[in-house]
């Protein structure tokens, strides 16, 4: 732990499933595994949480992205890692870490993770197409997406 403390002072960004982080943070409430985590050193944490989606903690915000729903999961062996090179794609490509940016990351990692789990072996994504990736994303999106929020005030008028 005294090596992977040190290696951590050094991290802007940090991935990690909830077991590892409540492993790490010795919490079992992972808000505060979180902060615990983050005081480690790394800017921003993203604790992986597997069908249950992701968490990405940052300085002023916390974001919550479900996994995607799928009906037929085969084999869950390497969405972790599948989530995580999503991010990294996608974060290479947009040039950034801001918050949107990082945002975006977490839900193309979910998106192509949950390609790799309707499928057997090591071959899961060789077929897989720009287009099927973007399709998925498109409705995560609108899976995702909040409507105008109404104040309660006239909700209740």
């Amino acid at each position: 732990p005294d090596s992977l403390r040190t290696t951590l002072s050094r991290v802007d960004c940090f991935v990690i499933n909830d077991a590892e982080a409540r492993e790490l943070a010795d919490e079992p409430n992972l808000v505060r595994a979180a902060g615990l985590i983050r005081d480690m050193g790394p800017e921003t944490l993203i604790i992986k949480k597997g069908e249950h989606g992701a968490l990405l903690f940052t300085d002023h915000s916390i974001f919550s992205a479900p996994a995607y729903p799928l009906e037929d999961i085969r084999d869950p062996t390497g969405a972790g890692d599948a989530f995580a090179g999503g991010l990294a794609g996608h974060l290479h490509r947009a040039g950034s870490l801001d918050r949107d940016a990082l945002r975006r990351g977490v839900i193309y990692g979910s998106v192509i993770a949950s390609f790799v789990v309707q499928r057997y072996g090591p071959d899961k994504l060789l077929d897989l197409t720009r287009t099927a990736i973007t399709e998925r994303a498109r409705a995560f999106r609108e899976l995702a997406a909040i409507p105008k929020l109404v104040p309660l005030e006239k909700q209740l008028a």
